[in-house]
């Protein structure tokens, strides 16, 4: 954070083990603006120990290029029917709050229904809609792609308007 800029910079994540959603939110008085959004991907071929660890460095080396105030990453969340990919999103979601938690920045957790609710009124949104929001709140020429990043943007930007954020 800029000294005297009163501005916090928020780096919201949505995890996943092949594709890591990442957005850098830096929220001021007067408006939020999107300093920089993309992914992070492991490759689907390697192992489960290979990916992780691929997951951690290249998290570690965005933490330490984007210095955000607060990290904010959704919660886990599993569906009964797919007890495997909750145990996937376990190992991934580790690593990423590991990486978080030993450059000392503030860690917050969303549940995803309220990262849609805040921001587009419904808490089961589907991608499309998420995208479409963020469109609109960023004024963005088209939807964030793929929808990993829209969905960290916006985990962000419902991190930086639900209560108060302390700073290291």
């Amino acid at each position: 954070m800029e000294a005297g800029s009163g501005a916090i910079r928020i780096l919201g994540i949505d995890p996943g083990l092949h594709i890591t959603g990442y957005g850098l939110v830096e929220i001021g008085a007067a408006a939020a603006r999107i300093v920089e959004a993309g992914t992070l991907r492991t490759d689907a071929k390697a192992d489960l120990a290979g990916r992780i660890t691929s997951l951690y460095s290249d998290l570690t080396e965005l933490l330490a290029e984007m210095k955000p105030d607060v990290v904010a990453i959704e919660q886990l969340y599993a569906h009964y029917k797919h007890p495997r990919t909750a145990i996937l999103m376990g190992h991934a979601r580790g690593v990423l709050l590991l990486a978080a938690q030993q450059t000392g920045v503030v860690v917050r957790h969303l549940a995803a229904t309220n990262v849609k609710k805040s921001l587009t009124g419904n808490g089961h949104a589907s991608k499309l809609q998420m995208q479409r929001a963020i469109q609109a709140i960023c004024h963005l020429d088209a939807p964030p792609e793929p929808p990993d990043v829209a969905d960290a943007i916006a985990i962000a930007l419902c991190a930086g308007r639900h209560g108060p954020l302390a700073t290291r």
